[in-house]
């Protein structure tokens, strides 16, 4: 299991990777480049001890965990043994075997095999799910059901009157400025702070076309590092060898390092379908869902009077469910022909950060060895481990 409470000084596209390099979750790939090891590893060929999960990616392991943690509202020595992490010396550790085999055989029997019932279906962030309906101590809430359509995935809703989607993208893309002017811009360098809790903590973020970016978190221990260099993704915090994301964290990562987003959305889309309106603060929005093959689908949040994105979901697979990432975005000003958001808040079930611009520049110098990829660590004596 995995804590996401001291991961939010980073950055903004990296979460679940976070973990593997402050509790040493995940093997790294041994030195060996992906030139030479193209072959996907699976769970049991990087970690020890691999029982009921064999079979997946490895790269799935992570945030499988990550999912679970959120679920039970644990950390990861609820069921390992910390330092130790293959040991079965915990009673809950077998528990979630079983559960997970559980919720396979109940998808499978039950659902041909669709991932309709996960952890979080029955846990909702606590060890004990609550077999007995509670009495009614305050308003209601929402619905199982209305909760499931707010997630925009699966839930069967008629397209509301209004805008079609591709209106909404065109009248996006506009409102940032239009695509001659997304085309002009060729690097961005932004200065600000990012807020986590009560601190607040100096940034610098540079991008370069294409697809380049790397965020620089300045710590009271050191410079934290989360990079993205059109390929590959890796993070690195004080005292720790550089990790390299995987899976969700580089889908998430080229969309974050994408300085013609705008332009290139509707390029992403296989299907849109608008959803409705709701409200984003003050603001009426309209929202969509955008369906990208066999990538998890986007839902995305335009304001119905200037046509800006003001929240993005995007969501992560994961062995059990999957886990979301929302982006609001706000304080759009104009800098070179074209607006951005100068605030934007990520979150995650297991925490968020805010991030607020002081200074942006564009088309400015960049040197490319910003995103050079920090030579590999040597292979580590120890395998991780996981369920």
């Amino acid at each position: 299991m995995i804590n996401s409470k001291p991961m939010l000084v980073i950055g903004t596209f990296s979460f679940v990777a976070i973990c593997a390099v402050l509790f040493g979750f995940a093997q790294t790939q041994s030195g060996v480049s992906p030139v030479a090891d193209t072959a996907p590893k699976k769970a049991e060929e990087q970690f020890k001890n691999i029982q009921v999960l064999k079979g997946i990616p490895a790269d799935q392991m992570i945030p499988g965990m990550q999912f679970i943690s959120t679920s039970l509202g644990v950390e990861c020595e609820f069921c390992h043994v910390q330092g130790a992490l293959e040991k079965d010396d915990k009673k809950p550790k077998q528990t979630a075997r079983k559960m997970i085999e559980m919720m396979f055989t109940i998808n499978q029997e039950n659902f041909d095999g669709h991932r309709e019932v996960t952890c979080y279906s029955c846990h909702r962030g606590s060890t004990d799910p609550v077999g007995t309906p509670p009495v009614m101590a305050e308003d209601l809430k929402p619905s199982v059901g209305e909760a499931k359509k707010s997630e925009g995935i699966r839930a069967e809703t008629n397209e509301a009157s209004g805008p079609t989607g591709d209106q909404l993208l065109d009248k996006y893309l506009k409102a940032v400025g239009g695509a001659a002017a997304l085309d002009k811009v060729t690097s961005r360098v932004m200065k600000g702070t990012i807020t986590f809790g009560d601190r607040d903590v100096p940034i610098d973020i540079f991008s370069k076309d294409p697809d380049k970016r790397v965020s620089l978190t300045h710590t009271p221990d050191g410079e934290s590092v989360t990079a993205f260099d059109g390929h590959d993704g890796w993070l690195g915090v004080p005292g720790r060898p550089v990790r390299e994301m995987h899976g969700p964290d580089i889908d998430g990562a080229a969309m974050d390092a994408d300085l013609h987003f705008a332009a290139h959305l509707k390029g992403m889309f296989s299907e849109v379908q608008v959803r409705g309106t709701e409200k984003i603060g003050d603001h009426d929005a309209y929202f969509l869902v955008g369906r990208r093959g066999e990538k998890t689908p986007l839902r995305l949040y335009f304001d119905a009077q200037s046509g800006l994105l003001l929240r993005l979901i995007r969501y992560g697979e994961t062995p059990f469910g999957r886990m979301p990432t929302q982006i609001d975005y706000a304080d759009y000003r104009e800098v070179g022909g074209v607006k951005i958001p100068y605030r934007w808040t990520l979150a995650r079930p297991g925490g968020r950060f805010t991030i607020q611009l002081t200074e942006v520049k564009q088309n400015v110098p960049v040197d490319d060895a910003k995103f050079a990829k920090p030579p590999a660590p040597p292979a580590e004596a120890d395998k991780g481990s996981a369920k």
